[in-house]
């Protein structure tokens, strides 16, 4: 199963890729991710990366693409993938398809998740975080015992500066302008199936896995 996930900040797509990547056994590939490894590892990419990382400039699309060629060659993805965060540009799912095509692979489906705004910053914006263990938690989904105190450790809960509604907002403007185009490009090619996120967790989970059997 060959598989991009799409999906706003908040939507849920790592829940969702979790479950997926259990259900078929096939790794969870986000870009964050393997950039850090290739830069962890010192790769000719890896290093050429990390350039632009600790100037805090974006990574140009030529490494990103080839550092995602490298990782779906690797023996954990002959069966299939997720990709999360990846493609962002119409420009990218372009590179993607050519390297597919050179792999002798094809996709086979692109989910998005769709969920409303509103949903999405009240997601964000409540999560709060241990400063001692790290453990998570929502003031409205999953509080803790006592207001701003950790449960497992009694440390102080904090919010994220990239949790405040300003940060979210623009986080999701971004979003939308960057994937608008790339959602229109993968409906047209007939890869596109979007599934309402607003669900409860396991109906989401359900349709996806309908979807994906059904493919």
């Amino acid at each position: 199963m060959k598989l991009i996930l799409l999906g706003p900040p908040g939507a849920g797509k790592g829940t969702q890729a979790k479950m997926l990547t259990d259900y078929f056994s096939i790794p969870q590939i986000s870009t964050g991710e393997i950039l850090r490894t290739a830069v962890k590892e010192g790769t000719e990419l890896g290093v050429k990366a990390k350039v632009y990382m600790d100037s805090g400039g974006l990574v140009p699309d030529e490494i990103v693409i080839g550092i995602v060629a490298e990782r779906l060659q690797e023996p954990d993805c002959q069966n299939g993938f997720i990709l999360d965060g990846f493609p962002r540009t119409v420009a990218q799912a372009d590179a993607l398809q050519t390297n597919l095509a050179e792999m002798d692979k094809t996709l086979d489906r692109v989910i998005s998740l769709d969920v409303d705004e509103e949903a999405l910053v009240e997601r964000l914006t409540g999560r709060r975080t241990c400063k001692d263990c790290g453990r998570g938690y929502h003031v409205k989904y999953d509080p803790p015992a006592a207001d701003e105190v950790c449960d497992a450790c009694g440390g102080q809960l904090f919010q994220r500066e990239d949790d405040c509604e300003q940060t979210i907002r623009k986080r999701l403007e971004v979003y939308s302008s960057q994937t608008t185009p790339l959602i229109n490009y993968y409906r047209q090619s007939g890869l596109l199936t979007e599934i309402d996120g607003m669900q409860p967790i396991a109906a989401v989970q359900a349709q996806m896995l309908s979807t994906l059997q059904a493919n």
